[in-house]
């Protein structure tokens, strides 16, 4: 063991995250999953009621939104997204995963349930924002906290299957969907409100279970809170040792580094956009193709449904559950592929896959060769694939970064490629929908084709090969001293 306990400014000599990496699973690790995984299921759940409720917004006798409005408020929370995760992503990395986590959910819980009691467009827009702040900062936090707790053999698909759980709020969401819209238990102005409510609700429960993660041990070692680290990491390694798994309790590999509070911006721009330029290159395209492919098609759903398809809004989470069983089970069956065949081979060709399928898909719908079922069908199969994709640009943008700045790399790719792909989406194909053109609506799925082939190619060029790597080797730390 070859710590030495260090202030800010001084050598540090730690073992701690070769320790890290080399842990078994154990119950501290399936805890982690949870407590983050559940997360993602409320952002689901989220997302998907606002969706499935599209048709009760437009329908309700107070506000009565049309569908461009709609799309407006789906591009609100997304930009509510973006500037949460750039601000809540720079203190992330200054004061810590830990304290980031009670922060974000608090501001996801208050404005959630303010949503609830809307009382215009502009109030809605308003929450919506705030919402999608709360959301933002948590992607920067849990993330951040994903790589660098658990072991590196597994980083890859745990990174996906925490991600993919989204889904799974998603499915909940479809299916409450068609309890707050039933007449016979909601009136037609009361059944969304529940909805915002619930979601409220179930986020102060997740709350609690954020105290099961503690401080990540590679932050504290960075900022010369050697001690506690160390505290943190004898723990988890006796919580494995006490489920029954061996404990490697050999010298491990030490890493040497001079402890620092935090970057400064001009920094942060050197290493993000020149000292690592094709990497920042790699993860803006990644992050801004998936995200206008999922964001434009997801957000204006139930739209679709109900404009081509004359799908009663009361129906669609009955449309949107084996949608969302095929984006849960993406990243399921094929995370442990990224961490055996390799992440450029995987990212890439998901990426492709993706876009093959949506291109076909858009011409089967131009050509009117679809009903629901048929078109619901179509996505499911395409987002089985396109749910990794997505998944694993999160993963790309987080470990290929050095650990001084994970957080706001994370922060910023998400909201450079947000903003380019993701804000703009839900308004743009609103906006396509409103025409009523099979055509154009088509025009705009094939536009997302491209930008998913155009990464693909992206990550074959110049993509990381990261798998099985520690974070340290795959991209080396600032204050690492040889």
């Amino acid at each position: 063991m070859t710590d030495t306990s260090a202030d800010t400014g001084r050598i540090v000599e730690t073992d701690i995250p070769a320790r890290l990496d080399r842990l078994p699973w154990g119950r501290f690790h399936t805890l982690v999953v949870v407590a983050l995984g559940v997360t993602w299921a409320l952002d689901g759940l989220e997302v998907t009621l606002a969706g499935t409720l599209a048709g009760a917004l437009r329908d309700s006798p107070v506000l009565r939104f049309s569908n461009t409005q709609i799309g407006l408020a789906s591009s609100a929370y997304l930009a509510g997204a973006v500037l949460g995760g750039l601000g809540f992503g720079w203190l992330t990395d200054v004061l810590g995963r830990r304290k980031l986590f009670f922060v974000t959910l608090a501001l996801y819980i208050a404005a959630t349930a303010a949503t609830a009691f809307s009382w215009d467009f502009w109030s809605f827009v308003v929450f919506r924002f705030l919402t999608g702040a709360g959301i933002g900062g948590e992607y920067t936090a849990i993330n951040s906290t994903i790589q660098e707790l658990i072991p590196a053999r597994v980083r890859g698909r745990t990174d996906l299957a925490i991600n993919g759980c989204f889904w799974l709020g998603a499915l909940f969401g479809a299916a409450g969907s068609a309890v707050v819209l039933d007449p016979a238990l909601f009136a037609p102005d009361h059944g969304w409100r529940a909805a915002f409510v619930i979601g409220a609700v179930l986020g102060l429960f997740i709350l609690l279970m954020r105290f099961w993660i503690p401080e990540s041990p590679r932050w504290l070692v960075l900022h010369g809170r050697v001690e506690e680290a160390r505290k943190i990491v004898d723990d988890i390694e006796r919580s494995v040792a006490a489920s029954g798994h061996r404990v490697d309790t050999t010298k491990a590999p030490v890493l040497k580094l001079r402890a620092r509070p935090r970057l400064q911006l001009r920094e942060v721009a050197h290493v993000l956009f020149a000292l690592h330029r094709r990497r920042a290159a790699v993860g803006l395209v990644l992050m801004a193709a998936q995200a206008f492919f999922y964001n434009a098609i997801f957000f204006t759903y139930a739209l679709v449904l109900a404009e081509f398809y004359g799908v009663p809004s009361g129906d669609v989470g009955r449309y949107i559950i084996p949608f969302a069983i095929g984006n849960l089970l993406g990243p399921l069956i094929l995370g442990p592929l990224f961490d055996s065949v390799g992440r450029r081979i995987m990212i890439a060709s998901t990426y492709a896959v993706s876009g093959v399928l949506l291109a076909v898909t858009a011409w089967l719908f131009w050509a009117g060769y679809l009903d629901a079922t048929t078109q619901t069908i179509a996505w499911s199969g395409i987002f089985f694939v396109a749910s990794a994709a997505a998944s694993s640009a999160y993963l790309t943008v987080s470990e290929t970064f050095p650990l001084e700045l994970r957080a706001v790399a994370i922060a910023v790719f998400y909201a450079i490629g947000t903003g380019v792909g993701g804000v703009a989406g839900p308004a743009i194909f609103g906006a396509l929908i409103d025409t009523g053109s099979r055509p154009h609506l088509a025009y705009g799925y094939i536009a997302g084709a491209v930008l998913m082939l155009g990464a693909a190619l992206v990550q074959w060029r110049w993509g990381v090969a990261a798998e099985r790597r520690s974070l340290e080797s795959v991209c080396r730390p600032l204050a690492a001293i040889d």
